[in-house]
């Protein structure tokens, strides 16, 4: 036997091991996607607007502060009305070169004078863009890391289009949970209480805003409480977080709390907030609710600080978890919510097993029917190719799962496989009818059928490209399939076929071919 063969023949030996033991027992091995083993698939979009609004109002503190500070008559700093720019208001008219070069630091625009007294600096529209993009791969990043401190196996979390974000957690117990959890903005900050308001109809007083406490009914569900006016500003946010986490309640048998810890910068401020406000109650205000508004009893300089609210154990965890992994950059709002139930995984699952084996088995009897022995050699081919794909599939580094479109893909492949058998065959046929040697006609019609094969399956391997790149989950599913099943048909069809047959010709002299 020929060196060149018994190289070709190592190499389909090692693919055939490699791909066996990478799917068997593919039970184990192949990753379901939703659609098969069931879950959870949420489509959030991310209000990118209350992102830019929050940046600009950040911004306007830092720059309130600099200007007070270097003795400036400010009375107000604040977004303009469309967002896009910072409006300062001055008591008098400021020294605009001073002015100039404070804001400097803090404005990527330059200032302009609406009158003697206001000021307005609008952001460019790059900044504008910058703040939205930064906001969604923010939000992408710290759902992921939520999912994550969940405890999901196999999670899909990509950004889609400008704004949205899907996310698909197969074979979840508990989406409502899950949906709590990756959903909740989870914006922390600790404002002053001004006084509980008695009238909620009321104005709030200057400086101020009205906030509502969260409560639970008999039935352990969150309702509405009591009205607070609370200061505007918050003396700590979620950003100087260092650490939370649920405890027991030992006051209260079977409920639990969530216990904070300050980093540094947030140690210093709250010692310094507590040590000023004795005797008076702060507000711990989660995405715009009031959770606990304890009284501040004497100075704490140790940095912690407590949510109570009667928490089961699980919404303590998972209140810790949103605070530890930090709050969104924006609110998001989930715009389709999709359970799939794991009956209709495992019926999906075995309506598509039995259309591979029916239709493979279809495809097996015509080949030998039609082409005879050449038909028995396409058909180990194609039986290879099928250990190829799943051998792929199972690679746990490629992170590839299997979906019900997937499964179309598959069953598409094999037709697609067998295709390139046919116009080999068919070139055969054509050089035997010619009245040339078996060994010749193989070879010829190998060689004349390839460029078709190839121009064929390059093709559809760009569409599937195209597919993956521009489609959703269930498009992307089919795209990876079926570019594997490609890639695969034109390695069997090409290589393994003739492999085959040169080393039936190696092994004997072969005079007429069953074709």
């Amino acid at each position: 036997m020929k060196r060149d063969l018994l190289i070709k023949l190592g190499v389909v030996a090692v693919v055939i091991i490699g791909c066996a033991i990478f799917a068997l027992p593919p039970k184990d091995k192949i990753h379901l996607g939703l659609d098969l083993q069931g879950g959870l698939h949420l489509v959030l979009r991310v209000e990118v607007d209350k992102a830019v609004q929050r940046a600009l109002e950040r911004t306007s503190e830092l720059l309130r502060k600099d200007l007070r500070g270097r003795g400036l008559n400010v009375t107000a700093v604040e977004p303009d009305d469309n967002n896009t720019g910072i409006r300062m208001l001055f008591g008098e008219a400021p020294d605009m070169t001073l002015v100039e070069e404070i804001a400097r630091d803090h404005l990527p625009g330059d200032i302009e004078a609406q009158s003697p007294e206001v000021l307005v600096s609008a952001y460019p529209e790059e900044e504008l863009r910058q703040i939205r993009t930064s906001a969604i791969d923010q939000a992408l990043e710290k759902i992921r890391n939520r999912v994550d401190a969940f405890g999901v196996s196999e999670p899909s979390i990509i950004r889609q289009g400008a704004n949205r974000i899907v996310v698909q957690l197969p074979g979840l117990d508990d989406p409502k949970r899950a949906i709590e959890l990756i959903g909740r903005t989870a914006q922390l900050e600790l404002k002053l209480v001004e006084s509980l308001a008695a009238n909620p109809d009321a104005k709030p007083p200057r400086g101020t805003e009205l906030l509502y406490s969260k409560e639970k009914n008999d039935q352990g569900q969150l309702i509405q409480g009591p009205g607070y006016f609370v200061r505007k500003r918050a003396l700590l946010t979620g950003d100087m977080l260092a650490d939370a986490r649920a405890l027991p309640d030992s006051m209260n048998f079977g409920q639990y709390y969530v216990l904070m810890r300050l980093n540094s910068r947030g140690k210093r401020i709250f010692a310094r907030v507590t040590q000023e406000n004795v005797g008076r109650a702060l507000a711990i205000v989660l995405d715009n609710a009031i959770f606990s508004a304890p009284t501040i009893q004497s100075p704490i300089p140790g940095g912690e600080a407590q949510i109570t609210g009667t928490f089961t154990p699980e919404e303590a965890r998972d209140l810790a978890i949103v605070l530890r992994e930090g709050a969104l950059p924006a609110p998001v709002e989930i715009i389709e919510n999709r359970t799939v139930g794991p009956s209709l995984g495992s019926d999906s699952i075995s309506q598509g097993v039995r259309s591979i084996l029916l239709g493979g088995a279809l495809v097996f009897v015509f080949m030998l029917i039609y082409y005879r022995f050449s038909g028995l050699i396409a058909n180990v081919a194609l039986g290879l190719n099928l250990l190829i794909i799943m051998g792929i599939m199972a690679m746990p580094y490629l992170g590839a799962s299997l979906t019900l479109p997937g499964i179309a893909g598959i069953i598409l492949t094999v037709g697609m496989a067998v295709d390139a058998n046919v116009l080999i065959f068919e070139r055969i046929r054509e050089e035997l009818r010619l009245g040339k040697a078996v060994r010749q006609s193989v070879d010829t019609g190998f060689q004349k059928a390839i460029v078709t094969i190839l121009d064929a399956n390059v093709t559809t391997l760009i569409a599937a490209i195209v597919l993956f790149q521009f489609g959703s989950g269930p498009v992307k599913g089919f795209a990876v399939t079926l570019a594997i099943g490609i890639a695969a048909s034109m390695f069997t069809a090409i290589f393994v076929s003739r492999t085959i047959f040169e080393t039936l010709f190696s092994m004997r002299r072969v005079a007429k071919l069953s074709i």
